[in-house]
């Protein structure tokens, strides 16, 4: 019996991030204390991954490290608007009640193994899509269309497994017929095992 599909709902700690941004000329001294403080769990996380530590690892880290940080900021979000620092109803008021309203999933990487702090790779993903989208205008046959939307597909995953997309396409032009056999092999996360090293670039 396979197991249930279990979805847990994380909000984006960029997207909280930035909107501090679109205001640090407006309101300086806060946004920049706020900015500070998120820059600090940011740090965090690119040593985690700088280590390649595991899903386990990496939460210790952030509930060693950054947990206090965001307890901290936490509270003084908190402060802004409950000691009348802050204007509820302000832009920065907003901005400040969003990551209050949205703190537990903006949290989620200090309670779950593997959870990121933002969605920012799946927002990259989606700009890949839409650049492609308006470059197909230009197709002049569905086939055409069918072969962009193929390559674009190809190059994006080379992209997110760290593979020189032009390497692996040189690669699948070589080994065309053992590709053809056996495709799984010739994944762009594994196509190595198979290419001869004098070949792979």
């Amino acid at each position: 019996m396979p197991k249930e599909l279990q979805v847990i709902v994380a909000n984006c700690l960029a997207h909280g991030r930035r909107r501090f941004v679109e205001l640090a000329d407006a309101f300086p001294q806060p946004c920049l204390h706020a900015l500070e403080e998120l820059k600090k769990v940011y740090e965090v996380d690119a040593r985690a991954r700088k280590q390649k530590l595991s899903p386990d690892e990496r939460l210790r880290l952030h509930q060693t490290e950054s947990k206090p940080v965001m307890d901290k900021l936490h509270e003084w979000l908190s402060n802004q608007i409950e000691d009348k620092h802050v204007e509820p109803n302000s832009s920065l008021g907003e901005v400040i009640g969003y990551m209050r309203n949205h703190w537990k999933k903006l949290t989620l990487f200090l309670r779950e193994a593997g959870a990121p702090l933002d969605n920012n790779i799946c927002e990259r993903a989606l700009k890949k899509s839409i650049l492609h989208r308006k470059n197909s205008y230009f197709y002049r046959s569905q086939r055409g269309a069918d072969v962009g939307d193929l390559f674009m597909s190809l190059i994006h995953t080379c992209e997110l497994c760290g593979t020189d997309p032009f390497a692996y396409l040189t690669e699948l032009q070589r080994h065309a017929e053992q590709a053809t056999r056996e495709p799984a092999a010739w994944m762009p996360w594994n196509y190595r095992a198979r290419a001869s090293p004098d070949d792979s670039g």
